[in-house]
């Protein structure tokens, strides 16, 4: 007999032969998070293990893992195979020990298994080179600069707290500050303000040894005070003068900041800067205020708004890049209760912002159980596949590009682990 997971998943994948398979089976993992048995850990070849890169996208915290998981787990797995003849596809992995979702080792590898049903064969991502270096101030390279999406993107977090503070101020689906201090408590190395010279210390050695990385993304915290007596955009304008000025054009690069005016959008764009993110999270004006408290007050919705679309001026159009927390408007106690709700309130800021020749992306919500909304169910699947159908659905009517800064499209070739929006980017 099927448990609720999988008739849920198979039915979505009846209703949804319009969508691929690789998409579906991606955002229910994402949503449900993973879990793994032991011994996948040392049998396995060496692999790259979650560096906790800037929020925990975890459904327990730390303190409730048992044996290793919090050291071991892997950053991404790839899923290929099974009886649904899966292409490969690249998942970011939040750990969840509950999750009908878990990785186990069998004859031939690691396998997911759905209530212990095979869904197919796993690989998790191999160490890159220029992981194994130490920097002249002992830290690791995974510690400055990670790489996500299977080697394709560097991360950079050059501010790992936000000075939203508070429930009055913070994002109420983020665990930034929260998971800062979690990773301090563990005893991890983990840097609150990574130094210029640190991060190109490291990106020399990944410039020596790696071939692979294509794109790096500069961000951290908002800043509505100062730090190091600056405000925030002259605190990240620095880092990529000093990348770009060391590396110039090396990678793709790319900032996930606040909304900024045009003004300072134009001296970012100057520095180098090509791709920016000035992330909107949620669309609805009420729930915008209510779950993104901090960007409501320093900045406000409708400033935003005008921002992301000034700015789309600047750097053009397909290098403006907002991002939604998928899910987040159906959390508890502020958001819809009814899947076709949540997705029309999206789906007109999807048709805003792509109105504008905008092409906002989505994450995967995750109830990280330190958030504010932390500890909650999840939406069921059915919005998952209705906002995948949604996106794609309003992309290809105003015949946009493929966001720049993402790697390859479609199923079996997209790397963007946090969601399947560009999974589901068919071929022009």
């Amino acid at each position: 007999m099927l448990s609720s997971t999988a008739l849920e998943l198979y039915g979505q994948l009846e209703q949804r032969a319009d969508l691929p398979a690789e998409a579906i089976v991606k955002q229910d993992v994402l949503r449900l998070g993973l879990g793994f048995d032991e011994q996948v850990f040392s049998r396995a070849p060496e692999y790259k293990p979650k560096d906790y890169f800037i929020f925990s996208f975890d459904m327990v915290p730390l303190s409730a893992m048992e044996g290793t998981l919090a050291q071991r787990a892997p950053e991404e797995i790839r899923l290929s195979g099974g009886p649904l003849n899966l292409l490969p596809t690249v998942i970011s992995v939040r750990v969840n020990p509950q999750s009908p979702y878990r990785v186990a080792w069998r004859e031939d590898g690691p396998r997911l298994l759905l209530e212990g049903e095979d869904l197919g064969a796993v690989e998790f991502h191999r160490k890159p080179a220029f992981y194994g270096a130490r920097l002249s101030s002992g830290k690791v390279i995974s510690e400055i600069v990670p790489v996500l999406e299977w080697g394709y993107l560097l991360y950079i977090t050059a501010y790992r707290l936000c000075q939203y503070w508070g429930t009055k101020e913070e994002c109420q689906f983020c665990d930034i500050n929260e998971n800062y201090r979690q990773q301090r408590d563990a005893g991890r190395p983990y840097t609150a303000v990574k130094p210029i010279a640190t991060v190109l210390e490291a990106l020399e050695h990944v410039a020596e040894k790696d071939t692979t990385a294509q794109a790096y993304t500069l961000t951290g915290g908002s800043i509505t005070s100062s730090l190091q007596g600056q405000s925030e955009v002259d605190f990240y304008l620095r880092y990529i003068e000093a990348i770009e000025d060391r590396f110039p054009g090396r990678w793709i690069s790319k900032a996930v900041v606040q909304a900024f005016k045009k003004e300072d959008c134009q001296r970012l764009k100057a520095a180098g800067l090509k791709i920016y993110h000035p992330n909107f999270e949620v669309w609805d004006a009420r729930l915008f205020a209510a779950i993104c408290p901090g960007k409501d007050q320093h900045i406000g919705r409708d400033l935003w708004l005008r921002r992301v679309v000034e700015a789309a001026e600047v750097f053009g159009p397909s290098c403006v890049i907002p991002n939604f927390v998928a899910g987040v408007e159906m959390s508890q106690p502020h958001g819809f209760t009814v899947v076709d709700e949540a997705i029309a309130s999206t789906r007109a800021g999807l048709e805003f912002f792509m109105g504008h020749g905008v092409v906002p992306r989505f994450t995967t919500w995750c109830p990280e159980p330190l958030s504010a909304l932390g500890g909650q169910a999840p939406p069921p699947l059915e919005y998952y596949c209705k906002l995948l159908v949604a996106w794609r659905e309003v992309f290809e009517s105003h015949q946009l590009p493929v966001p720049p800064g993402y790697g390859p499209a479609g199923p079996g070739r997209a790397l963007f682990s946090v969601s399947a929006f560009m999974d589901v980017i068919r071929p022009a």
